[in-house]
């Protein structure tokens, strides 16, 4: 392989991370962004890293595996950790973002780098002339890959039903909303004020839960069967399971007591904050395939949010992601086309965090490669090591995953329920760090 240049096909989370790593072992790397030149569905803005969906990426507690993951992407010299870190807006436990400064963040310091070359170009086939200098093809176009790309990639692995649908949660604006009738308070931490919530007696959230599973949703194309992710199941979806679904999952009223009666409401919506400033507000868990006009009407039934205005309506759109036991090496390479890797979504995780840790192990790999070096993968009681072990997990029917203790090995020890986090957590951070100590990695302290 032509060991000092490597194609990206994708500038997201997982095209900069792998362009990064690429670039500080000296090897370049040309990421092809088809934006402003066409954009998905769901993305509207030229920058790279653009986050479509939520602007969270999760809990920070250490004692859960996405805390893990954080802290191990940042050992690892993450450019998405940094920028997360440096435009964090307050969410309580969660690390959420500005979105839009998180994105110029990435932009500028991949655009910035010597080694690293943007083109602004789509590249709708594997293979397409322009990727024939590159020694390496990292495909990174995430969930939303353009049809062409992914017949192409369909062609070569002899798969087409491989993907699930996801859906993007609705903005209200700061200025409409009526702080008369919500409040401010985190649900696990008392003390913080970093959501505002939006509280439902009884009355109200069985008006709103009629409403919105009577509501109309945007049909599925004819040839496309539904196929929800669990961890973003619309919430009109979530309604259909039960009338009470709802108020034991997102609007759960739990720790979280109205001020203003010194009670705790049948039912809670909460909202967080897009940006430091706090202009506009992201409605937590209302990830939605509801028709605009539908979700207009029916989420001004939420108190506080009677004269809403909508900044970003919700949407669905369609996530591909391949059979990864399958069709990748444990190298994340295509085994019907060697020297073809995938990264992000696409290679079966699912999640902002878990698609650039997978963008940053490819590229650090191949980074290390070319000087000629063999990275050992990362163990598996670690986070990395966890999340890249399911993509080699094969139990019969693969399905994407966020990171979880789920993914890791049990315990050899006993130890009771709430022990268990704890030590696990210690013994993901123990072994990556003496896997850190053997691959004898110098990260830079700041990027």
């Amino acid at each position: 392989m032509n060991r000092y240049r490597v194609a990206i096909i994708g500038g997201g989370l997982a095209g900069c991370e792998a362009a990064l790593q690429l670039a500080r072992q000296g090897v370049e790397a040309t990421i092809f962004e088809m934006k402003p030149h066409k954009f998905s569905p769901a993305h509207e803005n030229p920058s790279l890293g653009e986050l479509v969906c939520s602007n969270s990426f999760r809990s920070m507690e250490t004692t859960s595996g996405v805390g893990l993951l954080q802290q191990e992407m940042s050992r690892l010299g993450s450019l998405v950790m940094e920028a997360a870190l440096k435009h964090r807006v307050p969410a309580g436990k969660a690390l959420a973002v500005d979105r839009k400064k998180f994105a110029a963040h990435l932009t500028r310091t991949i655009e910035g780098h010597e080694l690293v070359r943007v083109v602004r170009q789509e590249v709708q086939d594997l293979d397409d002339p322009v990727l024939k200098e590159s020694g390496a093809v990292i495909i990174a176009a995430g969930p939303l890959i353009s049809d062409p790309l992914a017949q192409s990639l369909f062609r070569i692995i002899g798969s087409q039903d491989l993907y699930f649908y996801d859906a993007i949660a609705p903005i209200v604006s700061s200025e409409s909303i009526d702080y008369s009738k919500v409040f401010w308070g985190s649900r696990y931490r008392p003390e913080d004020d970093d959501y505002l919530n939006c509280p439902m007696n009884r009355d109200e959230y069985y008006r709103f839960y009629h409403e919105l599973v009577r509501a109309e949703k945007v049909p599925a194309r004819d040839f496309e069967e539904e196929k929800h992710f669990q961890g973003c199941m619309p919430i009109e979806a979530m309604a259909e399971k039960g009338e009470l679904t709802m108020a034991y999952g997102p609007l759960k009223p739990v720790g979280l007591v109205d001020p203003k009666t010194g009670e705790q409401a049948f039912a809670v919506v909460q909202l967080r904050a897009e940006n430091l400033e706090k202009t506009a507000f992201n409605l937590v868990g209302f990830q939605t395939r509801l028709k605009y006009g539908e979700q207009k009407r029916v989420f001004r039934l939420i108190p506080g949010l009677e004269y809403a205005e909508f900044l970003r309506l919700g949407s669905m759109h369609r996530n591909t992601f391949v059979n990864a036991p399958q069709v990748l090496s444990e190298n994340l390479e295509l085994r019907a086309r060697p020297g073809v890797y995938l990264a992000g979504q696409i290679s079966g995780v699912e999640g902002y965090l878990e698609s650039a840790a997978c963008g940053l192990w490819v590229g650090l790999r191949l980074g290390l490669e070319a000087k000629g070096i063999e990275p050992s993968r990362p163990p598996g009681d670690t986070a990395l090591g966890a999340l890249l072990n399911h993509l080699q997990s094969d139990a019969g029917h693969f399905q994407p995953s966020n990171i979880h203790f789920g993914l890791f090995p049990p315990l050899k020890i006993r130890a009771k329920k709430h022990r268990r986090k704890e030590l696990q957590a210690q013994r993901a951070r123990k072994s990556f760090e003496h896997w850190m100590r053997e691959l004898n990695l110098t990260i830079p302290e700041s990027i």
